[in-house]
């Protein structure tokens, strides 16, 4: 009796709880993030250590795509202003990895049990994806700006400048190198500590 009351208890608090990590407190100071969030750091790390995807980039290119929160997704268009006709794209997760590029990267990987609301599997899609782009652009793994208009627009959309058309992303681009920088000097304070 007290093992049914106990699961039953168990089985109501998780039915309660979030199904994703909410966004850190701090997400202007890299160093508040990596101390609050240990276990995302790690898995931040690891992706840099297979994908060579430096920290800060990955920190700036989820910023930007989510503000660290797991269950993201593009805005509702609406028709008249108030009929919903469902979303702007597939973006999901952490890193608004759409349906298509997300599938290409689990066949690609094998890993096939990632889910893009997971911060581990995020990470590593964009250290993954990055590494195509350096592959198939020639662009240096430490270059956020670039990165992120490769990121946006695909390879295919970079490699014929359809950013520059765009002169909105051009400038979150240069936001997204900008906080990489940032990130990458709080880093190398807190990490030399």
């Amino acid at each position: 009796m007290k093992s049914a009351l106990t699961l039953s208890l168990m089985l109501l608090l998780a039915a309660c709880s979030p199904g994703v990590t909410p966004p850190p407190r701090n997400l202007n100071d890299a160093c508040a993030i990596k101390a609050e969030r240990p276990t995302w750091y790690k898995a931040m790390l690891a992706t840099q250590q297979k994908w060579g995807v430096p920290v800060a980039v990955q920190l700036a290119t989820i910023y930007q795509e989510s503000k660290f929160k797991g269950d993201a997704r593009t805005p509702l268009a609406y028709k008249l202003g108030v009929i919903p006709m469902g979303r702007n794209s597939s973006a999901y997760g952490y890193s608004q990895a759409i349906d298509g590029t997300w599938k290409w990267y689990l066949r690609e990987t094998g890993n096939r049990g990632a889910k893009r609301d997971n911060f581990d599997d995020a990470v590593d899609f964009m250290g993954w994806y990055m590494d195509q782009t350096y592959q198939k652009l020639d662009i240096p793994k430490t270059d956020a700006r670039r990165h992120y208009l490769a990121y946006h627009d695909g390879h295919t959309g970079y490699r014929r400048g359809t950013y520059r058309r765009k002169g909105w992303l051009m400038r979150i681009s240069k936001d997204v190198q900008a906080r990489a920088v940032k990130y990458s000097e709080q880093l190398a304070e807190c990490t030399a500590k």
